[in-house]
């Protein structure tokens, strides 16, 4: 996270000047550019593969590639 130009809790504080944030949204903040580039594998994503993301305590956010 040192590489984010703005931290979490600003941009939060952002989102919330222009959409009400309920329990459950998500901020997708995205990667930085030419992250793709610095990979040893050439690695993509594809159909039926899955991503994770857990927060401990909160919990976990599966998704499925469509």
């Amino acid at each position: 996270m040192t590489d984010m130009c703005y931290s979490i809790p600003e941009q939060i504080a952002y989102i919330s000047t222009f959409t009400t944030l309920l329990p459950g949204d998500v901020i997708s903040t995205g990667s930085p550019g030419g992250i793709r580039s610095r990979r040893q594998a050439n690695i993509w994503l594809k159909s039926g593969d899955v991503v994770e993301m857990e927060i401990a305590g909160v919990g976990t956010l599966r998704n499925v590639v469509g």
